[in-house]
């Protein structure tokens, strides 16, 4: 039975003495015994009571001065109790000792999260690596030209939140996210050659056939929900059939036909059949290279002497209901925004009037939905200000213009006519509302493909002595096939023959130079041949 019941675990001098006492019990000395275990009783006990005081002393038993939640709730007999030799050095110098290993454990700080929408994006990267020599070529065109990335990354900030939950949600490599940079450098407005348009780059017929309808009023390729849904449906669909987002992302750009064909030539010829080895046009080549260098820039753009605008990982608009045709002008007033950013966030409109039924939501930012819908409750002003008007063919432009109290510039833009168009061809016009005109009914006029094409603008062209199809669409910078489609299919031209030439993209027009000659590098003897039948015929 031990002499002294301690409320701390025994030390090691407490163990010696007790060990010092057993051995000196014999039975012939009993009372010097006695008097022996009385005086060591004494020295333990004030030995055991210096030790404890220590103990409660160092910093595994001190309640420090900011305490986690975590720690609080660690009773001090739960703490493995430390060696002597090393709580007198705690108390020594407490400033310097570590936290204990259970503690230390306990007391951690949740990762701060970055609230940033190009963060969410890094994280998400999932393509593999591409080894070519086009991407340093890219990252440094890129690295070039620091204006042209931050006005891209400030557009991009009404678009990329809602693109990247998409992309998200589908289980898709975050690269994708990226792919209006090279498509389109997210601008909504954006036209091709080749006609495409929008933020994701559509051609009419595949627009078309994921569910994007075109007409005078209203293109879906460029709204901006519609289009990342259908660009996305399409890119699985892609991956679906070949199995990969590098052979997904050339039949994007080149055609899941066209990448399927060079596939089969490749087995043909034992050869493989992934991205790197397959035979590509030059733009379809540089495609995914582009991609990867954008993915490198977005990952570390100071290491590339770039910036990026912030961009908050949170939704930047919201889709509001429309029940009544509305002006796209009054529709900005009501929210209260600039006609920009509303034409930027509602960019499929082509008409200055939104008709309900082509577009059944309009796009605002989320801080100017309540705005809009309290003040489009109170208004008293009609909520249009244009009407039809049924243009007599060959009427001019000018004339109709200042009938309606316009100027040229602005008829032709609220009707999408071309700037060299001078007189109607009988078509329907949107013309004001007079003072005391009354509400605008409109029928769905302006529907068929003439007055689609008429979006693009047209110019009507004389066919002079020497033309070809070949050589007008060299001139006018768009392709023998669209010119074909603009002239019903016609191939055979005649000299004063009036021919349509449907302008794909305006900011590519140059008005061609008919009056200069031809520079060619005939020689003189075929300069002398007589022309073939065929010739002759195409003239």
């Amino acid at each position: 039975m031990p002499l002294l019941r301690l409320t701390q675990p025994p030390s090691s001098a407490t163990i010696a003495t007790r060990l010092f006492i057993r051995s000196l019990i014999v039975p012939n000395h009993k009372p010097l015994l006695l008097i022996l275990s009385a005086a060591l009783g004494c020295i333990v006990a004030i030995a055991s009571h210096a030790e404890t005081a220590l103990a409660l002393n160092s910093p595994e038993f001190s309640v420090p001065a900011v305490v986690a939640p975590a720690t609080e709730a660690i009773a001090p007999q739960d703490v493995a109790p430390q060696p002597a030799a090393l709580q007198t050095v705690a108390t020594a110098e407490p400033e310097t000792q570590s936290p204990a290993p259970i503690r230390e454990a306990m007391i951690v700080a949740p990762e701060p999260s970055s609230g940033d929408v190009w963060q969410r994006i890094r994280n998400g990267y999932a393509m593999k690596e591409l080894n070519s020599p086009l991407i340093k070529r890219h990252e440094k065109w890129y690295a070039s030209h620091p204006d042209y990335v931050l006005r891209m990354s400030e557009r991009a900030r009404r678009y990329l939140f809602y693109i990247t939950e998409e992309v998200e949600r589908r289980g898709m490599p975050m690269e994708i996210a990226l792919l209006p940079v090279i498509e389109s450098a997210f601008n909504p407005g954006a036209n091709s050659v080749a006609s495409a348009s929008g933020i994701w780059q559509f051609i009419p017929s595949t627009g078309k056939h994921f569910g994007m309808e075109q007409n005078w009023w209203h293109d879906g390729r460029r709204d901006i929900v519609g289009a990342t849904n259908g660009a996305l449906d399409y890119l699985q669909k892609l991956h679906d059939q070949f199995g990969d987002w590098e052979l997904a992302l050339a039949a994007y750009n080149w055609g899941e036909n066209a990448v399927a064909r060079a596939q089969a030539k490749n087995r043909r010829l034992h050869k493989p059949t992934d991205y790197s080895h397959l035979k590509m046009p030059r733009e379809t080549r540089n495609y995914v290279p582009k991609l990867l260098a954008i993915k490198n820039i977005v990952n570390d753009p100071a290491s590339y002497g770039l910036e990026l605008s912030e961009i908050p990982d949170e939704p930047y608009f919201e889709a509001v209901a429309t029940s009544q045709h509305i002006d796209v002008k009054i529709a900005a007033e009501l929210a209260e925004i600039p006609m920009d950013e509303f034409v930027a966030l509602n960019p499929s409109h082509n008409r200055p009037v939104i008709l309900q039924g082509t577009s059944d939501v309009l796009l605002l930012p989320v801080d100017k939905v309540e705005t809009f819908r309290t003040n489009l409750a109170k208004t008293n002003q009609p909520l249009v200000s244009w009407q039809p008007y049924e243009s007599k063919k060959g009427e001019n432009f000018g004339q109709i213009a200042s009938r309606f109290g316009l100027s040229v510039e602005e008829l032709r833009s609220a009707n999408g006519l071309s700037k060299y168009a001078q007189e109607s061809n009988g078509q329907t016009l949107l013309v004001p509302i007079g003072d005391e005109g009354p509400a605008a009914e409109f029928t769905a006029f302006n529907m068929h493909p003439s007055a689609v094409a008429e979006m693009y603008g047209a110019v009507r062209y004389t066919v002079r002595r020497g033309d070809t199809i070949s050589t007008i669409a060299r001139r006018f910078h768009v392709s023998q096939r669209q010119l074909r489609e603009a002239n019903n299919g016609r191939s055979f031209l005649r000299v004063g023959q009036r021919f349509n030439i449907v302008l794909a993209d305006r900011s590519n027009y140059r008005k061609p130079s008919v009056n200069k000659p031809r520079v060619t590098a005939t020689k003189a003897k075929a300069k002398a041949r007589k022309p073939t039948a065929h010739q002759a015929a195409s003239m």
